[in-house]
């Protein structure tokens, strides 16, 4: 209102906020824009909505090649000749597996993967064992 009491007569603008990225990006706003005859640029991403994997590797080499490859990519496990030392110690002691596991502050578990030759040898674990059974054990026999 002016001053001296008229009403002021001039335009006044309203206008809709301008739409976000991710509203322009709506099928909806696409179509809209379509019906407009605005140009539209439609750009699928690679391998978007697909659960199927790529056909290269997050390494950059393809999935043949890599099923491919000749080289043989496997832990070192326990040989069997160090499985029988084990074995021959411990029974010549008199110990079973637990009380072993015990005396080398491990769990029995190990004992046994040791034993059944899963496990992939630690050298801590073995000069224990050595120290507990009187024997020198060997990493690889």
């Amino acid at each position: 209102m002016n001053a001296n009491g008229s009403q002021d007569w001039d335009q006044v603008v309203i206008r809709k906020k301008a739409p976000t990225n991710s509203q322009m990006k709506d099928e909806a706003a696409v179509n809209a824009a379509r019906r407009q005859g605005v140009a539209i640029d439609t750009v699928k991403k690679f391998n978007a909505g697909a659960n199927k994997p790529a056909a290269q590797t997050t390494t950059g080499q393809s999935a043949a090649k890599l099923d491919a490859e000749t080289e043989d990519f496997h832990h070192q496990r326990v040989s069997s000749t160090l499985k029988t030392q084990i074995v021959q110690a411990r029974t010549a002691k008199k110990m079973t597996q637990a009380q072993l596991a015990q005396a080398i502050n491990e769990k029995p578990q190990i004992i046994q993967e040791y034993e059944s030759g899963k496990a992939i040898p630690n050298p801590q674990v073995l000069s224990k064992l050595s120290r507990v059974l009187g024997v020198t054990l060997k990493k690889s026999g």
